[in-house]
């Protein structure tokens, strides 16, 4: 049995892997934080280097949030080593500890300066393993924000505030009956509040009209 320590470390080194940074190195020779917005994720390797660069960042960020939610948080067998007052039980609150270090780790990275990206690819494949049905009504929200405005932007604060609302909805207007809910619908506030905070900048350049768009989606114009 691994202590919680532990499992919060290896889930943060994890999340601290610098996938956007490793693959401009790659594929450009280039650090990623000196081009574009100057930020270590997704987003900014599609502006820099392309959509399939792009993509491969935010599933491989993706990948580490689900990787230390589902993966890192079985290596802790029995019980907790504190007392467990939240309506979880014990195996979804060690979840929930290893998803958060994951995403901390991706936004303050400890292989890059503590510079990092925004979080939202992490924080979303923490979440597809703790509440996969939000998840995918987030993400249609993105894609509908970003194809219509084709701002990546916009497009993950309406996912992230879409998160907890969609959650609320569902237990108190279609009954859904989520379990834990008195405890998940926070910290699924906490999250969005958290992915918000860190996408602060992009918030200014959209109210001064200055944010960078994605002109030209590949996948919708093909020669």
């Amino acid at each position: 049995m691994l202590p919680i320590a532990i499992i919060s470390v290896l889930s943060y080194l994890v999340g601290s892997i610098p996938t956007a940074i490793i693959v401009a190195r790659v594929m450009r020779g280039i650090d990623i934080r000196q081009h574009g917005s100057g930020n270590a994720g997704g987003t900014n390797v599609i502006r820099v280097l392309g959509w399939k660069a792009g993509v491969f960042v935010i599933l491989c960020d993706m990948a580490k949030g689900l990787f230390a939610t589902m993966v890192i948080s079985r290596l802790m067998f029995g019980a907790l080593l504190f007392e467990n007052t939240t309506p979880f039980d014990d195996y979804v609150v060690v979840q929930i500890i290893a998803g958060c270090a994951a995403m901390l780790g991706h936004i303050w990275t400890l292989f890059a300066g503590f510079k990092g990206g925004k979080g939202i690819a992490t924080a979303g494949g923490m979440l597809i393993g703790i509440a996969p049905v939000e998840v995918a009504v987030s993400l249609g929200v993105f894609l509908v924000v970003f194809l219509i405005s084709h701002y990546v932007s916009l497009g993950s604060l309406s996912a992230a505030s879409t998160f907890p609302l969609t959650m609320f909805l569902r237990e108190n207007l279609f009954m859904a009956h989520i379990p834990s809910y008195n405890t998940l619908i926070w910290f699924s506030v906490a999250i969005s509040l958290l992915v918000i905070y860190t996408h602060r900048a992009n918030i200014q350049r959209l109210l001064k009209g200055t944010e960078n768009r994605v002109s030209r989606i590949p996948l919708l114009h093909r020669s």
